[in-house]
């Protein structure tokens, strides 16, 4: 995603570095939180016992998040944008489904970028998820905004001198609706398997059924 005229070099390293540290933090509360949730349950779990477990002080908790449920959104988002970012860093070669094919093979098998035990922890906050309706929501809006961001990663991967294909990414109802589609085949995956008693061995095989139910649809829109 690019960004306006970048500032001087002089001034973009603290920038760089505050950013940075500011994400570090997010998710070291993050995975206290997750840990937190997962020994203790979310409702046992007080916002001020996250803090604890990360260090910091509450105030500084509430500075990052306005809620416990919050706390978790970057272990949400950060599986959501690994999928995403693999789908972009695809062979160029690929269609689009074989992109998302791949994309699945590197991001949801455990080893694959995440191992089983983190897997383990993802099946036990999405089904925290699917029985409490705030932190349902936290999950929800990290997937769409995964759909946002996957429907820029499609654009990309599309011809750019296609007059079929190109367009500003707003107009483009055809590669939001293909991001909406590839984003639920494979959330719907992830919540099938967290849900389930199946071994930790990822939702991969899952999400590639989902995704080969999937042959006939028009990933990269209508030509002629």
């Amino acid at each position: 995603m690019s960004s306006p005229t970048p500032p001087s070099p002089a001034a973009a390293t603290p920038v760089s570095l505050t950013e940075r540290r500011k994400a570090a933090t997010r998710m070291d509360i993050a995975r206290a939180a997750a840990q937190l949730f997962v020994k203790h349950g979310l409702r046992a779990t007080r916002a001020e016992d996250i803090a604890q477990a990360a260090g910091i002080a509450p105030r500084t908790f509430y500075r990052y998040f306005a809620t416990k449920e919050e706390s978790v959104a970057p272990l949400y988002a950060a599986g959501a944008q690994l999928w995403a970012e693999a789908v972009r860093q695809a062979p160029a070669g690929l269609s689009v489904p074989q992109a998302l094919e791949h994309a699945v093979r590197h991001t949801l098998m455990p080893g694959a970028g995440v191992s089983a035990a983190s897997w383990e922890w993802v099946r036990t906050l999405i089904r925290l998820a699917e029985a409490s309706p705030s932190l349902r929501k936290v999950w929800a809006e990290v997937c769409q905004a995964g759909e946002r961001t996957l429907a820029e990663v499609l654009a990309e991967r599309l011809t750019p001198g296609d007059d079929n294909v190109a367009g500003p990414l707003p107009a483009r109802t055809d590669l939001r609706f293909a991001a909406a589609v590839a984003s639920d085949a494979v959330r719907t995956a992830v919540e099938a398997w967290a849900t389930g008693d199946a071994p930790a061995s990822g939702p991969a095989g899952l999400a590639l059924r989902n995704l080969g139910a999937l042959g006939e649809f028009p990933w990269e829109g209508r030509r002629g």
